[in-house]
């Protein structure tokens, strides 16, 4: 049988505003919001690092991994990692989070939906929060509306074991933020597992990881003073979580703008078209642009956009 694990990380919620400066972040001379900047991390390890998220969420073994495309159903849920593994028929879906999310509930049935609808399967979900809060959100577990109920996991890193989590280099970024009386001690500890990795580019790239998620809990002159104030800019990962975030910003822009120009050459759009539009890719986005000096009806808008699905 075939094992579909799907590792997922949403951005489509999180905002788009200016870095703070560099004394206010581990990571100076950025353009991304700090959430933004988090989220593509962890989407990032889940792509790079497929397995070590299956042993950890699924305590199972992958043989046989590859990355799928991240799109699902006729307007597109646009995930951050897809991940093939042929095993025993299974889908994972990990979304990680940086804060509360009241939507979250009814997200996570969204997306199950749809991946069932595609893949016919098993489906394991999985939330990671990041951040301790206070907020109740973080503690709920299912969407429920009168006869509909669906359920879900829910990981609070905060209250996590950390020792999984140190016994795999790929997982040590997320060790930082694990259950501990001594934070401090266990971000010393996590600092000399990665300086064990023996493989340069990698125990550049996972200290990296490390010293952005660290900045969840910890100050940054203590996070440069144990990791030796590594140049995180001359990472590749730094630069790769820095572009895809850039993009995105791009993207956001763009929109924007086509729906200020839309509305001032149809009127007012329809909630439903209004979303299709938000689902377009940057480079369908700059497409529409073009097109939209031709349309004179919401019909013309319309079936432009059935051209694209």
């Amino acid at each position: 049988m075939s094992n579909l694990v799907f590792l997922f990380a949403d951005t489509q919620l999180l905002g788009w505003t200016a870095c703070p400066p560099p004394e206010d972040t581990v990571a100076s001379n950025c353009f991304l919001s700090p959430p933004l900047y988090y989220d593509n991390l962890c989407k990032y390890l889940a792509e790079q690092y497929p397995a070590q998220f299956i042993r950890w969420l699924l305590t199972t073994e992958a043989a046989d991994i590859r990355v799928l495309k991240t799109e699902l159903g006729n307007e597109p849920i646009r995930a951050d990692a897809l991940t093939f593994l042929q095993t025993s028929n299974q889908l994972l879906h990990l979304e990680f989070q940086t804060r509360p999310d009241a939507d979250m509930p009814l997200r996570m049935l969204d997306y199950w939906v749809r991946l069932y609808r595609q893949y016919r399967c098993s489906i394991e979900q999985v939330v990671i929060f990041l951040k301790p809060t206070t907020s109740e959100l973080v503690f709920v577990e299912e969407f429920r509306v009168e006869q509909t109920w669906h359920g879900y996991r829910v990981i609070r890193l905060w209250e996590q074991d950390p020792a999984p989590l140190l016994a795999d280099p790929a997982l040590l970024p997320f060790a930082v933020l694990a259950q501990t009386n001594s934070p401090e001690a266990l971000l010393e500890q996590v600092a000399a597992q990665v300086a064990m990795i023996e493989a340069p580019a990698e125990r550049k790239s996972i200290s990296t990881c490390t010293q952005v998620l660290a900045g969840l809990r910890f100050e940054k002159e203590l996070i440069r003073t144990v990791f030796r104030e590594e140049l995180m800019q001359e990472s590749v990962i730094y630069q790769d979580i820095l572009q895809k975030g850039l993009q995105q910003g791009m993207q956001k822009g763009e929109l924007k703008i086509i729906l200020s120009l839309l509305a001032r050459q149809l009127g007012s759009l329809p909630p439903d078209l209004q979303a299709q539009i938000q689902q377009l890719s940057l480079a369908r986005l700059e497409a529409l642009g073009e097109a939209l000096l031709d349309f004179s009806t919401l019909e013309d808008l319309s079936s432009w956009l059935r051209a694209q699905s």
